[in-house]
């Protein structure tokens, strides 16, 4: 009975708060988000919007996402800089708005009923990729100015001064050829590399969410030992139709022009989600298998080496990629599987 109030309110709120409470606690978040925003602390801005929901109210979450981006923008104007510079601030802005804090607001529902974490995941990479279109068209309409060519003109200039480098140092021409290959991949990759940006963005918002009191206090309050562990990372799983992606983005060398490039993109994004499921299921057997810390250091330094050896990470993703077909994690879960002193 409590699941269902629950999932048919407006919110998640775990208990009633006075106007007064909320507008300060809205004050609180929107001061904490907007700092973050202007800072390397951008990480954690989802977490701080999704904690508010669930205390305040998803209202209340919009309201700080509105306060937070607001005091962003008023930073960009109370500091003068030229109008180059003041461009590229109001973009990314932009970008931030469109493809971290509105792709947030709109998984709240997911997030309050414990969706699966890979779900989660792809439904805010989705978003993502929405917002930066959208950022890229809206900047150049209005500002006349194209933040993804800047981007990729400064990619651009990182790759002379990486090839310079090593011809400056003896390389041999033939791999010093494997090396200018290697770094045009980087401008034609551009794209996939900005979503995986942003998907480190998401992973580490739900799992500090998942950590948090305010998360245990909705587990406790549904009596759902699922939701406690929802956005463990060992549970990372990814939705069986993501496989069509892959193989879409596998058909990139019989393609050309644009098509190849989002075939491309589209590939090196799902080959990293497949390789992250491989690791949560490395995770999970870990865990599953009792392996205690110094087990657990073991496994780790053996993933480290084959890694080195780039052994590990094709494993991984052959793990992740072949998961919905033999459900590695099949096996019966440990009673603490959701414990939190199993730390991810």
């Amino acid at each position: 009975m409590i699941e269902m109030s629950l999932q048919q309110s407006e919110s998640v709120a775990l208990r009633h708060r006075s106007p007064g409470r909320q507008s300060r606690s809205v004050a609180v978040y929107s001061l904490l988000a907007a700092l973050m925003i202007i800072t390397p602390l951008l990480v954690f801005v989802p977490a701080v919007l999704f904690h508010c929901a669930i205390r305040n109210g998803r209202r209340a979450a919009w309201a700080t996402a509105l306060f937070a981006i607001g005091i962003g923008a008023l930073y960009i104007v109370a500091v003068p800089d030229p109008a180059a510079v003041r461009n590229m601030a109001w973009s990314s802005l932009a970008g931030v708005s469109l493809s971290v804090i509105l792709p947030s607001l709109a998984v709240l529902p997911l997030v309050e009923r414990a969706e699966k974490f890979g779900r989660v995941l792809v439904a805010l990479l989705l978003g993502s990729a929405v917002g930066l279109a959208v950022t890229e068209l809206a900047s150049r309409a209005l500002l006349a100015f194209s933040p993804f060519a800047a981007q990729v003109a400064e990619v651009q200039r990182s790759n002379v001064q990486f090839v310079q480098f090593y011809r400056t140092n003896g390389v041999t021409p033939e791999n010093l050829r494997m090396i200018e290959r290697w770094a045009s991949f980087n401008t034609f990759l551009l794209p996939a590399f900005l979503l995986l940006m942003l998907s480190f963005v998401f992973i580490l918002s739900l799992l500090m969410l998942g950590r948090l009191k305010v998360w245990r206090e909705l587990a406790a309050a549904r009596g759902d030992n699922e939701t406690l562990g929802a956005y463990l990372f060992r549970n990372f799983s990814l939705p069986d139709w993501l496989l069509f992606a892959f193989i879409i983005g596998g058909l990139t060398p019989l393609a050309s022009g644009m098509l190849q490039k989002v075939a491309a993109n589209t590939l090196a994004v799902v080959a990293f989600l497949y390789v992250l499921q491989g690791l949560a299921i490395f995770r999970f057997l870990l865990v599953a298998m009792g392996a205690g810390f110094a087990g657990t250091m073991l496994g780790w330094l053996l993933l480290a080496f084959l890694t080195l050896t780039g052994v590990g990470p094709l494993l991984l993703g052959l793990a992740g990629l072949f998961d919905p077909f033999f459900d590695f994690r099949r096996f019966k879960k440990r009673k603490d599987d959701s414990h939190e002193s199993h730390s991810d």
